[in-house]
């Protein structure tokens, strides 16, 4: 089996959508099948098995910066490895967004499978045109939460299969932890109001000064709020850092917080932190709630006193304990090679038996010659 597996975010930068792809391909292929990434990268490929369709460009989307590359070379770039490679399925992410994954919906070369990640509304479903017809393109498709799910069937129709985002569970729960001095909290995300990192630095006001925050990731806010907190040496700016770093850094710290404030259809960031063996206090947010269940300490969005008591509470050894054990299990129920079988059963099923609808995949030879324009990756 040949699967292209296509992501319209930059594979090089930091994202959900875009570690869930590059893990479940990894897995994928560990257990023996031909996976091939497509999307943009800027920079050299962050894995194997990767065809980059050029530099992204950053969009906004559900309140935050998306890098899609809607370009027509990167467009280019991807018709001419869909029709090289040659797949028999492609699996899209974010099938309606601009780029590569709708482009791969017109074009069509193979059954297709399409991942829904989108929560709390999505402009482009709304304003797109012809997002509904592109949705018919897709011959199975899933969404990652309940949320997810109402957003795609209320905005485009059709019928999804809700599943969830994996994690490579190995991979965290046997990293080597980073060395702490003291009681420490770790933030991971886009420096954006959705993501709710200003509450948490408000929280630390009342924390003791004993307790130290280490901040990963940048973004729209990070120069006001470093201004902000200026002087205080409680709080470790480390800006953008690799996957490695990332899991060592969960590893070490005491506590992990997710203060977002809305918008997040799943979490997976909170199912690493508890493969990692750490801490979780979150907002209480649907997406989460779902996810974490008593594994995690909730606590209502925008508000920092309820916030510094949550952290308190769950920095407490006791508590830390029960929630580091309870979030362990809790993450077994996420590991991405269940997650990669579930796909997989649902990849033969397809090949087995495909749509009338479904184009004949010999006959997909929109052009044979080479595909040479200005720019283009050679």
């Amino acid at each position: 089996m040949r699967v292209g597996m296509v992501c319209p975010y930059s594979l090089t930068l930091p994202g959900g959508v875009q570690s869930q792809v590059l893990a479940l391909a990894r897995t994928m292929r560990e257990g023996g099948v031909h996976v091939r990434v497509l999307g943009p990268c800027d920079g050299p490929p962050p894995d194997t098995g990767v065809t980059p369709l050029g530099e992204s460009l950053p969009a906004t989307a559900n309140g935050s910066i998306a890098p899609v590359a809607p370009d027509p070379a990167a467009q280019l770039r991807l018709i001419r490895a869909l029709r090289d490679e040659n797949f028999d399925l492609l699996h899209v992410h974010e099938p309606l967004s601009p780029g590569a994954s709708m482009t791969s919906l017109l074009v069509r070369p193979a059954p297709i499978v399409g991942t829904f990640h989108a929560a709390g509304g999505s402009l482009a479903y709304e304003f797109l045109p012809g997002c509904r017809w592109l949705r018919t393109r897709v011959d199975r498709a899933f969404a990652v939460s309940d949320d997810a799910e109402k957003v795609a069937s209320g905005a485009l129709g059709g019928t999804y299969t809700v599943v969830f985002n994996g994690v490579e569970i190995e991979r965290f729960a046997t990293a080597e932890p980073y060395p702490t001095t003291g009681p420490t909290i770790l933030f991971v995300g886009r420096h954006e109001p959705r993501k709710g990192l200003a509450v948490l630095l408000d929280a630390m006001r009342s924390l003791p000064p004993d307790i130290r925050l280490w901040i990963v990731g940048d973004g729209p806010e990070t120069a006001e709020l470093r201004a902000r907190t200026a002087g205080d040496p409680r709080i470790e700016w480390l800006g953008p850092i690799d996957e490695a770093d990332k899991r060592a850094r969960m590893r070490g710290a005491d506590l992990f917080c997710a203060p977002s404030l809305g918008g997040e259809s799943f979490g997976i960031v909170l199912i690493e932190a508890m493969a990692a063996g750490t801490a979780i206090v979150a907002s209480d947010l649907p997406g989460y709630a779902k996810v974490a269940q008593d594994a995690a300490q909730l606590v209502p969005p925008h508000g920092p006193e309820e916030l510094a008591q949550a952290l308190l509470r769950t920095l407490d050894p006791v508590r830390n304990r029960e929630l580091v054990a309870a979030g362990r299990l809790r993450a077994d129920a996420f590991s991405m090679r269940r997650l990669a079988d579930i796909y997989l059963e649902s990849y033969r099923e397809l090949l087995a038996d495909p749509p009338a609808t479904s184009r004949p995949r010999r006959r997909w030879r929109p052009y044979d010659g080479p595909i040479d324009f200005p720019g283009a990756a050679s």
